[in-house]
């Protein structure tokens, strides 16, 4: 009987008597080397894949992204540095020939002093702030409170009074146009300009706005609110309003740029010369029988400033409407 004991390999492949490979140094095994695998391998005798780095774009793909970029920044843009372009341009240059010039050879403010002494463009421009005022703080307190109201508190008919803000957007504004002309008449506010901003104090895509924002707050922030003896006014000063203020300044926007721009109901409710707002008023820039371009250019020019300056003001706030889908805390 001997006293050494046998050991024996282990067993690969289920095949006995058969040794393992030796692997080398990489971790592969003889039998990979032998069948001419190429490439990194990992640790446990498994090849390495390749990955892609996701959000790389290749230099084909960026040069694409670029020219379409350009080209919807020349249709956008192009128009307005164009009527800018004009509104520069003094009188002994031509602007009806056929191959103009985009910088102007003789550049001027003149047409700005034209306008101003053309018609009251000043008085026109308070007119039409004192429109855009109304409708935008009208719409920044009536939306926000219909918005929380069916976003955030439970009545009869709440879904009722949604499917009827819904149904409004179907309507175009000039299928109800002579039906707020009458209602205007009757209260006595023709020919005011409390008459043309009160149609555009709420809007019902606003209030849908709002009606969102709010809806993305969780409910679990309410009820713990309601637990602690909050009612619905403390909800919405302490809780909801501060989470939705950036759709605030996106009501804001939009209020103000549809009633500065706003011409077709200001001039069926103005009769006074006195109380035209700016976009009616500078039809009087074109004449009956002659018409300079470059004061119409000017003009325009003039009406586009303040929505500019309302944009450069707000946009930080705009931005973070258009992204806004939670509480932040």
């Amino acid at each position: 009987m001997s006293n050494t004991a046998s050991t024996s390999e282990p067993v690969v492949g289920g095949n006995a008597g058969v040794a393992a490979p030796t692997p080398d140094v990489t971790g592969a095994t003889g039998g990979g080397r032998a069948s001419g695998a190429k490439g990194p391998t990992a640790p446990d005798g498994r090849k390495r894949r390749r990955r892609a780095a996701w959000g790389v774009m290749s230099t084909r793909e960026k040069v694409l992204r670029y020219v379409l970029l350009v080209v919807v920044l020349f249709i956008t843009i192009g128009p307005f540095l164009w009527q800018l372009s004009t509104s520069l341009k003094g009188t002994g240059e031509d602007i009806y020939t056929a191959n103009p010039s985009f910088i102007p050879s003789q550049p001027t403010f003149g047409n700005y002093l034209r306008v101003a002494d053309a018609i009251p463009v000043f008085g026109y421009i308070g007119n039409s702030l004192v429109v855009a005022a109304i409708d935008v703080v009208g719409n920044i307190v009536f939306a926000t409170l219909a918005g929380f109201a069916l976003a955030r508190l439970q009545w009869r008919f709440r879904k009722l009074v949604l499917g009827l803000f819904l149904a409004t957007l179907v309507l175009p504004g000039e299928a109800t146009i002579i039906s707020q002309f009458v209602t205007i008449k009757d209260i006595g506010l023709a020919d005011s300009l409390v008459g043309v901003a009160l149609p555009g104090m709420i809007a019902a895509l606003n209030v849908l706005l709002m009606f969102n924002a709010f809806r993305q707050i969780p409910e679990e922030i309410d009820q713990a609110a309601v637990m602690d003896g909050a009612n619905a006014v403390q909800r919405l000063r302490y809780i909801a309003f501060p989470a939705v203020q950036g759709t605030i300044a996106v009501i804001a926007i939009f209020s103000f740029i549809g009633a500065w721009d706003d011409f077709l109901w200001p001039l069926i409710v103005l009769q006074s010369p006195d109380k035209l707002t700016l976009t009616v008023g500078l039809q009087y820039l074109q004449g009956t029988f002659a018409t300079d371009q470059r004061m119409i250019a000017a003009g325009t020019m003039i009406a586009f400033i303040p929505i500019a300056v309302i944009f450069s003001v707000l946009q930080r706030f705009f931005f973070k409407g258009v992204e806004e889908g939670g509480v932040k805390g």
